[in-house]
Parts: structure tokens; C-alpha cells; sequence
């Protein structure tokens, strides 16, 4: 159960598949194997030493894919930076994790990181070796080549002396949460909670060898890492990067590469779904979807198994803290796949709890507690906040709203923060969203409560029409009404262009509120 275990076995098992296509780039598994260890053999020679933590701060490709592999084999720990983050940002990443390398670009859309880090003026004196893998090598940094170039016999094999002696119970990764809710903080995961990670999302989503996975999800995320890179290592799947995600040559590579595997966040799905030139595109060889979110929209599903040739359609509910925790299985039926993030994975437990922590009867709305192989070892340096998450018999406290059906299906009805309360009725946004898709003029929404004189908060909708429509907002308004319970129905809607989202395509709330109140 370490990482580098997984890859030397995926290069025994699968000797004459290719593992990436990256442009010219073509890798088979023992290939992969080869490159990581080369790159590996490079931070032992500048000075990496097991334990420390290595960056990563770049678009998704094969340079990634091959770094985070080499790092592990040299016993490092994995720190993923968001490829849109600004210099600050990445700066208190790398501070707060104490990075000894990064692996970066000067000259992604636009943007060079080791200048933008530069300009921040924040002192990082134990980040030692800077790695660009793509763009105009800085004065001080090393190139791509530079750093192989140092390993000599001596470093490859410490590295294998290394890659021998991880175990499972060593830190794997520090990923950072998004922070959308706050400053990000550092989930610290063992290789072998991450692995379980990995190895249930092949179980759960029937990938297999063969498949061939268009990678559009971040890497520096749990998606596109622990249900992207390491279950098509650990299945024998071809993984084609996307550095970014643009729907028009999405469609393309499927029917070029004959891409079988698309996960993504909902927003991805929709673009395929409304993109003008879909019937152009040969997209038959699509059999596996998989998606997730506490605000996935119910029509979504619908028209995902309705409108595009997948076999399979899973949702499922994950987070940086826990990994997967519930999804649907394959065979699950339309309904339940469009209504629920299905059941507990193996080995996990759920709880719904009240204010108090005490479990509330199916059918009611509770806090979502999760217990399993794979909830994170602790928060970076943050006791306090470990503390605060976990209970003492194990739970996570998830803070996402959720209820359970008589059949133990789980339904995430949002977050906990984003519930308002209207004249003492509990409103729940992904609740209220999922209503109005029903709304033939409204092709995305987002909820959110604002503040009420008379009955303290209600329900604000930002809509972004459907193409050709253009809807007028009363009448939305008086459609809410007609179609859901009073308390529910928005009071304000505002129509909007497109919805803010993060790397992941989960819409970022807190835009919305601050858009309101720039006026």
C-alpha cells in the first residue's frame, strides 16, 4: 500500500500499454516507471531528503503525472498548488507546508509563477530548488534537464533504497482545501489512506483495464489526483491530460483518441450538453461518467443518460478530507442516481446528526458525519482544527446537510453555511436550485439567502438562461412561487452571464454574495 509499490506493479503487469499520451509524448507503464525514478534520482541529488515536501504548481501533463511520481519514490510528500492561485496565495501554500522544492511554469496562460511568487516579497528560506518543467528557465532555478542532470549512480540508488523503505503509514500528500470556506487548510494523507482512495474509486466506477481517461479535472485536487493518476495506475488505464478544459476540443479528443472515461464537476457535463457542434463530434466510444457535488442539479443526470452514450453514470460524494465516502453503483437505477449520492463505500460509516450530535431519524435533515479507512490523518500543523473536525470515536464532521432514505441512499442538500432560515423554515439552496432547472428558460442557478426585514433572510437565485431565452426575473419569481413552497421560492432573481466557479467547476458562493454587495 505506497505509491511506489503501485507504479512498479502497474509496470510489471502492464509491460506494452501506454500509460500517458501527452502530445508527442507517449509513455508505456515501464516507461512511466523509468521517468518518475529518473526525476526522483534528480531531487535525491539536490538534496531532497524522505519526508520533505515537495510543490507542485502546474497545469495537468505529463510532467506532473511523472513528478509527483518521481517525489514519492524519493520519499517525499506531495503539496499540490492551485493552478490559479495568484503569488500570495501560492507563497503561504509553500510557507505554511514548508516545501524544501517546486515544480513549476513560467509561462502558462500568460502567467510566470517564479516571477509571480518573486513579487510578493515573502521570504521562503527553506524552499531550496525550484524546478521549471515548461517556459523561460530563471536565473536560480533548474530546468527540466538540469535536474536529471545532477543525479549521478550514487543518487539512483539511494532512490532505490528509498522507494523501498516508504511505508503505508508515511505521509503521502498535504492537500489544501479549496478555501472557499476560509483560509485553506492542509489535509495530510498516509500512502496508504490515499491509495484506499484510489483503489475504491476503481471498485466503485468499474474502470478498467483498457479504458482510455480524458484527464480534464485538476490534478492539484483530489479528482483529477486520487480518482484521476492513481486509479488508472493502479487499473492499467491511458491517461490524457488536459492542462485546460475547453469543451470544443473535449469533443474532439473523444472522438480522436476514442476516449472511453470523462469524469468531471456538473458545469463540464452541461457544456458538453449544450455545445453547439455536439452531434459533429463522434463521442460513441463514451462509457463511464462520473460526477459529484452537493449542488449537482437533478435534470443534469437526466439528461447526461438521456443525451450522451455513457454505459455508466455515477455520482458520488467526496471530500479532501475523507476521499470518497457514499456514491451510486453502476447498476443503480436512473432515479437514484439522479436524486442521491447512493451508499456508504466499504468500510465506511455515516452518521446525520442534529445540533447536538445526536442522530437524526431517516427522512430528516442532519449534519453529515463520515468514519472510514480513508478520513485524513490530521490538519497541518492545526490541532485545534483537527480537534474540531474529528470526533474522538473518529468522525469526520463534514459540514454538509444531508438526509437518508429508507434505503440508506444519502442526498447532500448543501452545505451548512449556505442554509438560511425564512420566517423559522429551513431553506436549503441545492434544494431550491434543483426545483428551478424544472424552469424551461433557466439553463444554471445558484442560491443563496440575503438578508429580510420582515422574515430575517430569503432566497436570492443568479440564473444564466437558457441559449436563446431571455427570461424576464418576475416572472421567475411568480413560477417559484406556483412550483414549491413559499418559503423556498426566491424573492430576487438576477440574471447573469455565467456563474462563478473554481478550478473544479464548483460554483464559489462567495462571489455571488460579494458581487451583491458591490452593488
Amino acid at each position: 500500500m505506497t505509491i511506489p509499490g503501485l507504479l512498479a506493479e502497474a509496470a510489471e503487469r502492464y509491460p506494452d500499454t501506454t500509460a500517458v499520451v501527452d502530445g508527442d509524448v507517449v509513455l508505456t507503464f515501464p516507461e512511466l516507471r523509468d521517468a518518475a525514478r529518473a526525476f526522483g534520482a534528480g531531487l535525491v541529488a539536490a538534496g531532497i531528503e524522505p519526508g520533505d515536501r515537495v510543490a507542485i504548481w502546474a497545469p495537468n501533463g505529463v510532467r506532473w503525472i511523472v513528478a509527483a511520481l518521481g517525489l514519492w519514490e524519493a520519499g517525499a510528500a506531495l503539496v499540490p498548488i492551485n493552478t490559479r492561485f495568484k503569488g500570495a496565495e501560492a507563497a503561504d501554500i509553500l510557507d505554511r507546508s514548508g516545501a524544501r522544492a517546486l515544480v513549476t511554469v513560467t509561462d502558462f496562460l500568460g502567467v510566470d509563477n517564479v516571477a509571480a511568487l518573486a513579487a510578493t516579497g515573502v521570504a521562503l528560506p527553506v524552499l531550496t530548488t525550484t524546478v521549471v518543467i515548461d517556459g523561460p528557465v530563471p536565473e536560480g532555478a533548474l530546468s527540466w534537464d538540469d535536474l536529471h542532470g545532477l543525479a549521478t549512480d550514487d543518487d539512483r540508488a539511494t532512490l532505490a533504497e528509498r522507494s523501498a523503505a516508504v511505508t503505508d503509514d508515511d505521509t503521502a500528500d498535504v492537500l489544501f482545501t479549496s478555501g472557499t470556506t476560509g483560509k485553506p487548510k492542509g489535509v495530510v494523507q498516509t500512502h496508504a489512506r490515499t491509495l484506499r482512495v484510489a483503489t475504491d474509486w476503481v471498485a466503485m466506477t468499474g474502470l478498467r483495464h483498457g479504458d482510455r481517461y480524458l484527464m480534464v479535472n485538476p490534478y492539484f485536487h483530489m479528482f483529477g489526483l486520487k480518482a484521476g493518476i492513481l486509479p488508472s495506475i493502479a487499473a492499467g488505464v491511458t491517461m490524457f491530460p488536459e492542462a485546460t478544459f475547453d469543451v470544443g476540443r473535449a469533443l474532439e479528443r473523444v472522438g480522436q483518441e476514442r476516449i472511453t472515461v470523462l469524469p468531471g464537476a456538473p458545469t463540464i457535463y452541461q457544456s458538453i450538453l449544450d455545445h453547439p457542434d455536439r452531434d459533429r463530434h463522434d463521442l460513441s466510444t463514451l462509457r463511464l461518467a462520473v460526477t459529484g457535488a452537493a449542488d449537482i442539479p437533478v435534470e443534469l443526470i437526466r439528461r447526461i443518460r438521456a443525451e450522451l452514450p455513457f454505459e455508466v453514470v455515477v455520482t458520488g460524494y467526496g471530500l479532501t478530507e475523507a476521499g470518497t465516502a457514499a456514491a451510486t453503483s453502476p447498476d443503480d437505477d436512473p432515479e437514484t442516481v439522479a436524486t442521491t449520492v447512493g451508499r456508504a463505500r466499504p468500510g465506511f460509516d455515516l452518521r446525520l446528526v442534529d445540533g447536538d450530535g445526536a442522530d437524526v431519524p431517516a427522512g430528516e435533515t442532519g449534519e453529515v458525519w463520515v468514519r472510514g479507512p480513508s478520513v485524513m490523518s490530521h490538519y497541518l500543523d492545526d490541532p485545534g482544527a483537527t480537534a474540531a473536525a474529528v470526533t474522538d470515536d473518529g468522525f469526520l464532521k463534514t459540514g454538509d446537510l444531508g438526509v437518508l432514505d429508507d434505503a440508506g441512499n444519502l442526498k447532500i442538500v448543501g452545505r451548512s453555511k449556505d442554509m438560511f432560515i425564512v420566517g423559522g423554515f429551513n431553506a436549503y439552496p441545492a434544494e431550491i436550485e434543483n426545483l428551478l432547472l424544472a424552469h424551461p428558460d433557466i439553463a444554471q442557478t445558484a442560491v443563496i439567502g440575503i438578508p429580510d426585514e420582515r422574515l430575517g433572510e430569503v432566497g436570492m437565485a443568479f440564473v444564466v438562461p437558457s441559449a436563446g431565452s431571455t427570461p424576464d426575473p418576475d416572472e421567475i419569481v411568480a413560477w417559484s412561487r406556483e412550483h414549491m413552497a413559499n418559503y423556498k421560492a426566491p424573492r430576487r432573481v438576477e440574471l447573469i452571464d455565467e456563474l462563478p466557479v473554481n478550478a473544479t467547476g464548483k460554483v464559489v458562493k462567495d462571489d455571488l454574495r460579494a458581487r451583491l454587495s458591490n452593488g
